[in-house]
Parts: C-alpha cells; structure tokens; sequence
C-alpha cells in the first residue's frame, strides 16, 4: 500500500507506527468518506478480528488503537490520525 507524502508526515508528526497502520489495513472496518474514499479505523469487530489473529500480543496493542486512515480509491493511503471522536456510518 503507497503513502502519500502528507500521510509519511502526518504518521511521524504524530507518532503512529507502520506495524500499527498496516494492522488497520488489514484487520480495521472500512466506511466510506466522499470522493471515492474511504476511512478505516478499529471498531469492536475489528478489534475482534485483531485479537483472534493475534492472541495475547493484541494487549500490548489496546491502547494504540484509537486512529483511523483515509484510503484514496487508487488504494493509496491519504492521512492517518488519532480518533478522538466517534466515526459516524452513514
């Protein structure tokens, strides 16, 4: 998956992780954000998910969970943040 060069920046600025970002990729519920893009993030089924695959090494895991990516339709990665409101599905 291609990062965009604000989302390199942004994931540095704010200190989240490749493995954490790939993880959401992999594991994370996606809904769609306008313009053909879509916003991925941990909610309880993923989390779910993530804990199944990953057994007792998901606990080191927990409390880095709360952000979400911004995937452009071409599959490229746009931003990644930290979630401090809830994700509204439409």
């Amino acid at each position: 998956m291609n990062m965009s060069q604000h989302a390199s920046v942004r994931s540095q600025q704010r200190a989240i992780p490749q493995i954490l970002i790939d993880l959401l990729l992999q594991f994370g519920t996606s809904v769609s954000a306008g313009a053909g893009a879509s916003k991925v993030f941990f909610d309880k089924a993923a989390r779910r998910r993530l804990n199944a695959y990953a057994g007792p090494l998901a606990r080191q895991f927990d409390e880095h969970l709360d952000l979400y990516a911004v995937v452009a339709s071409d599959s490229s990665i746009i931003t990644v943040a930290h979630r401090i409101d809830r994700i509204h599905r439409h």
